[in-house]
């Protein structure tokens, strides 16, 4: 089954946050901590951290997700973000996920919920 993710990255400070998505997290996420795209926002404000993502079945579901995620005012995705990491601890590297607090039958219970949803 292929993956799709929304994320946040932030830069050292926790000062900006970056919504995106993508179906490759940890290619992307590497893309960002070495800076491939010159010029861009995360590149100008060094957000190198991956300190949030969702996962999903479908990729229109990340984009979705995304644009939700953008439109919140800044509170708002700390909150996210502090109700499934609160010590923002990096969560994906370029080398592959490294924390995930979320219990295994709580994300199995996410995709079932996103197919049923689907119907």
């Amino acid at each position: 089954m292929k993956y799709a993710y929304t994320y946040i990255m932030t830069n050292k400070s926790h000062s900006t946050l970056y919504t995106g998505c993508t179906n490759d997290l940890v290619r992307r996420v590497g893309e960002h901590k070495n800076h491939q795209n010159r010029g861009s926002f995360t590149d100008r404000y060094k957000c190198e951290y991956c300190v949030y993502y969702e996962e999903f079945t479908r990729y229109q579901l990340a984009i979705n997700r995304e644009n939700q995620i953008k439109h919140m005012r800044r509170q708002e995705k700390i909150q996210l973000i502090e109700e499934k990491n609160p010590d923002w601890k990096e969560l994906v590297t370029e080398k592959g996920f490294v924390y995930d607090k979320t219990p295994w039958s709580d994300r199995v219970k996410q995709v079932l919920d996103e197919i049923k949803n689907d119907k």
